[in-house]
């Protein structure tokens, strides 16, 4: 027996932030400041050094009091589910495949995984916090992130809109609309069998098994993504065929019982892979922390990834991906060419790239943020 998914309720979202409130006096003299090195200083010392005004604090202070206004929003926004999940939209054109489109598919992500997604994933550029930790230490510790008392985070938070400045300064995991893989395979694929090396959240087989696919088989190496992988398609595709393995993708060809059962079986591959460091996942099975150079993982993940998938098509199979150059750490990553280019060495032919519009990941100079959807065909 399973124990079937559970979504978060609102009402257990506010609790996580329920905390007694303190004076504003009590706040002033109580309060810390994390600094960009992580140093914790008095908040009375930093508005001394930073001359932040005491009414620019209150502002501030009355966010926290009336915390609930814009937890409750971020809900409504970004958490609450739409059940039943059925997308009824018809799929978007090729030419404009936007992965912000009808957003509330998902929330239904967001909310599955709010730990691992807002909480658990870090950004891989320097100086850039994570989104649950700025939140969790504001609401709940009295601690408050330097860039909070900035003359624009104060400007925007006297305009009631410091969730504008939550959501732009800080850092929150990217999630694959599973409208946009709906739409992918609809328009494009047409796959019937599908495999992921990874499971994008559970938002692939969301997206394929809403799009017609009757087959479906996902991997990934977080435990928690494949345990819930599994809860969610018994709970709302129950007629469904699937299998989810838990494993580094690239490890995969070592597994007889897996190669021997879906060599040449597949006849659609489909995955957004990791884009090198640009977020960092929990796990010491990430291939991030497996392999510490570039080129190391260039050939340690990608290309026994890219082997993996060419064993696990059929003759004149598909495998589409979705990239960037927008998470390289400098220009000697080039993601799109090196990726693109192993895939060809291991005997892949291109057929096609498109682009596909994202707004950015992270806080980023990159004015140009969409992402290629490469498909090549066995």
């Amino acid at each position: 027996m399973y124990k079937e998914m559970h979504f978060l309720t609102k009402e257990e979202f506010l609790h996580i932030f329920r905390k007694k409130t303190i004076s504003f006096e009590d706040f002033i003299h109580k309060a810390q400041v994390r600094r960009g090195n992580g140093e914790l200083k008095l908040l009375t010392e930093h508005m001394k050094t930073t001359n932040v005004s005491k009414k620019s604090v209150r502002q501030l202070y009355n966010n926290v009091v009336n915390r609930n206004e814009y937890l409750g929003r971020f809900y409504d926004t970004s958490l609450e589910p739409e059940i039943p999940l059925t997308i009824t939209e018809k799929p978007m054109p090729v030419a404009a495949l936007n992965n912000n489109a009808v957003v509330k598919y998902k929330n239904v992500i967001r909310n599955m995984y709010y730990k691992e997604i807002l909480r658990d994933t870090q950004s891989g550029f320097d100086n850039v916090s994570n989104y649950w930790s700025v939140i969790e230490n504001l609401y709940l510790h009295d601690i408050i992130d330097y860039k909070l008392l900035t003359p624009s985070a104060i400007h925007y938070t006297e305009e009631g809109r410091l969730g504008s400045v939550f959501s732009s300064f800080y850092f929150r995991a990217s999630i694959m609309n599973p409208y946009i893989v709906y739409s992918i395979n609809k328009r494009i694929l047409k796959g019937i069998k599908i495999f992921t090396p990874t499971l994008g959240w559970s938002s692939y087989s969301y997206g394929f098994l809403e799009s017609g696919a009757t087959e479906y088989v996902g991997n990934d190496v977080i435990p928690s993504v494949c345990k819930k992988t599994s809860e969610f398609i018994r709970k709302f595709y129950p007629e469904s065929s699937f299998e989810i393995t838990c494993s580094p993708s690239e490890d995969l060809t070592k597994k007889s019982g897996f190669m021997k059962k879906y060599k040449e079986h597949f006849d659609t591959v489909f995955f957004s892979p990791p884009y090198y460091r640009l977020e960092l996942y929990a796990g010491k099975m990430q291939s991030t922390h497996r392999y510490k150079t570039y080129e190391a993982w260039l050939e340690g993940y990608w290309r026994k990834t890219i082997l993996l998938c060419f064993e696990v098509l059929q003759k004149d199979g598909k495998i589409c991906y979705i990239i960037s150059d927008y998470g390289s750490e400098s220009k000697e990553v080039t993601l799109v060419a090196d990726m693109n280019r192993i895939t060809q060495e291991v005997g892949f032919k291109k057929m096609k790239i498109y682009k596909m519009f994202n707004k950015s990941v992270t806080v980023n100079k990159q004015e140009d943020n969409s992402e290629s959807i490469c498909i090549f065909i066995k």
